[in-house]
């Protein structure tokens, strides 16, 4: 008798719905966790549906029955990251919101996960047109939200102009904190780094 891979061995099988297979949210979760982990540990080139599967706790089938191929399932997580958000800060500055928005994302890309992650799957944008287009959606659009926020409240306390470039000010925010943590991979900010960045930047954007 076959069982329901996404169903734990000992449970008796259920009959499904007819037309449809029901995905259990909890099985999903946990795959979308292996992946991470997985990529951490060995990175795109050498992970495997078997090995996140394994580090799941569920069959192959749990994976292939979400998922047709490994592609799909890290572009489907990583696409996944845009719409996580970030917190938007609401410190009734300019210069306070960028302070607080950069202490958030630097302990996010300091991450142990995340510092091994995006490395690997920028080497791998450079050969894959899919996962380039994926890793610039969720790295962009997971900061562009809370970004133009920012730049929104600071425009309506007369802190910046009306109709200043908003891409240029999204480039201006998150530009030297990425190229500092991510390209660059500084291993420990200097004292004060933040706050000085904040400043800077928050002069910055009164000057576009």
């Amino acid at each position: 008798m076959t069982t329901n891979a996404d169903e734990p061995q000992t449970r008796p099988r259920r009959r499904a719905p007819a037309g449809a297979a029901v995905l259990r949210e909890d099985v999903t979760e946990a795959i979308r966790a292996a992946v991470f982990e997985e990529l951490a540990a060995v990175g795109y080139a050498r992970m495997s549906i078997e090995g996140i599967a394994r580090r799941a706790g569920v069959g192959k089938t749990a994976v292939y029955r979400r998922w047709r191929s490994k592609l799909h399932l890290v572009l489907d997580v990583v696409s996944a990251i845009a719409v996580m958000g970030l917190p938007v800060p609401d410190t009734g500055s300019l210069e306070g919101d960028l302070r607080l928005l950069y202490e958030v994302t630097s302990r996010a890309l300091r991450h142990p996960v995340a510092s091994q992650i995006i490395p690997d799957l920028q080497a791998e944008a450079a050969r894959n047109p899919e996962i380039a287009e994926a890793l610039q959606k969720a790295l962009r659009e997971g900061q562009e939200g809370v970004a133009s926020k920012i730049v929104g409240a600071a425009r309506q306390r007369g802190e910046v102009r009306e109709g200043l470039d908003e891409d240029l000010a999204l480039d201006l925010i998150s530009g030297p904190l990425y190229w500092r943590s991510v390209v660059i991979r500084s291993p420990k900010l200097p004292k004060g780094y933040l706050g000085a960045l904040a400043r800077a930047t928050a002069e910055g954007l009164k000057a576009l």
